[in-house]
């Protein structure tokens, strides 16, 4: 891991719900707050406030860029941002979820938590 990486974990759950978002497709706000309420099965809903708060910071932090690449304008809203993961974007969140399952297989072994197949 680069110094860089280190110095920007561990991640807010909102930064790293959003990078997730981010790693698979560009995506604007609204398809990031749908993606990451997809995924977490309404667990994790993103405000619109905390999502443009968290992207602000992640881009000052270059882990995500504004695109200027957009959908077929038959598919697109021009008022919107499209934002892409970055390389150090992508090690940043690689690097928090080898963290968080870290700590997830240290709490099996301490028996704080069910193996994944037993719960």
């Amino acid at each position: 891991m680069d110094h860089k990486t280190d110095d920007l974990l561990p991640l807010p759950e909102a930064s790293f719900h959003i990078l997730m978002a981010l790693a698979e497709d560009d995506r604007h706000g609204y398809a990031i707050i749908q993606d990451v309420a997809a995924r977490t099965r309404g667990r994790v809903r993103l405000s619109p406030g905390t999502l443009y708060r968290s992207i602000q910071r992640m881009l000052e932090d270059a882990l995500i860029v504004e695109t200027r690449e957009r959908p077929a304008p038959e598919d697109d809203d021009e008022r919107r941002r499209y934002y892409r993961i970055t390389g150090l974007g992508e090690r940043v969140v690689t690097a928090e979820a080898r963290r968080l399952a870290t700590m997830i297989e240290r709490s099996v072994l301490k028996r704080l938590v069910p193996r994944l197949g037993d719960a």
